[in-house]
């Protein structure tokens, strides 16, 4: 007897209609009709006494159904644990976000432990310097990181949120009331200098070297971690382009993160070091890619 034929017969049995159960399974009444006489015939036995107004099991029937119920519930239960032991079971991955975003990916975290029960994840912190290094030294399994990352030893994911951009600026800054900000605002001021260890491209993607209109924008003074551009910013010593995350999670005294109107979105993948790629990785990825990109 075929998967589909059990699941027909079980239905019919529960519902003894046949109307029911075609519209329960989706299928027409023909086929409901067509799949319990074929196994009345093989079987050699009547399942079902039908007159014109009720359907009722024989006592063959129910005695099929009871085996049948128990025969389907032990192959859910088996497709349950091979589920559970799957790529990602029992491991915890460690997970690099900036500040406060792990807690934006709450609904990544809980369908990923869905899918594989006794996995989980463990978030750490990165900031802009080590942010591709805690990936090559293996501190963290995978990092949450803004796009583009153009690295040959690192493979790049799919994108787990977008997200806008502000501009931290100090609360007597002229630009402060004003509300908003504009990438060639950027001109006028000095952006952090985050040093060598990280990629330029990918620090240029979030504070470039020039305005849309080709100005240079000056660099400096040098912050190595989060804090210490706020600090910075802070004294009125530069202002900083920051995801929009940073305003939502951090209400420094003396900062106003005003929204940058023109900055393209961000989009956030995760990111890890090809050569520790790892069925776990790998699941935590397709979760994601099913799960789709959550929008902040």
């Amino acid at each position: 007897m075929e998967l589909r034929d059990i699941e027909i017969f079980l239905t019919l049995a529960e519902e003894l209609h046949f109307g029911r159960t075609a519209e329960r399974l989706h299928v027409s009444q023909a086929r409901v009709s067509q799949a319990i006489g074929k196994q009345e015939r093989r079987l050699g036995v009547v399942l079902f006494d039908r007159t014109s107004r009720r359907v009722a099991l024989t006592p063959v029937g129910r005695r099929l159904r009871e085996d049948l119920q128990q025969a389907l519930d032990l192959l859910h239960a088996g497709l349950a644990r091979a589920q559970a032991a799957g790529p990602g079971a029992g491991r915890t991955l460690r997970l690099g976000v900036f500040g406060h975003a792990g807690h934006e990916l709450r609904p990544l975290v809980e369908a990923f432990r869905a899918r594989h029960p006794g996995s989980d994840i463990q978030f750490g912190e990165i900031n802009g310097t080590d942010a591709f290094t805690t990936l090559r030294t293996g501190t963290y399994d995978a990092n949450v990181l803004w796009l583009p990352v153009a690295e040959p030893d690192l493979t790049v994911g799919p994108t787990v949120f977008t997200a806008g951009r502000v501009l931290a600026v100090a609360a007597d800054h002229r630009l402060a009331r004003r509300g908003t900000a504009s990438l060639e605002d950027l001109g006028d001021n000095h952006v952090a200098d985050l040093g060598p260890e990280a990629p330029e491209y990918w620090i240029a993607s979030m504070a470039p070297t020039r305005t849309p209109l080709g100005r240079r924008i000056p660099r400096g003074p040098a912050a190595r971690t989060f804090h210490e551009i706020l600090s910075l910013v802070a004294a009125g010593q530069c202002v900083h382009p920051l995801g929009e995350i940073a305003a939502r999670y951090n209400k420094p005294p003396g900062i106003v993160f005003l929204p940058l109107r023109d900055a393209p979105t961000l989009e956030w993948a995760l990111t890890w070091r090809t050569s520790a790629d790892s069925p776990a990785i790998r699941a935590l990825a397709q979760t994601a890619a099913d799960l789709g990109p959550i929008s902040l």
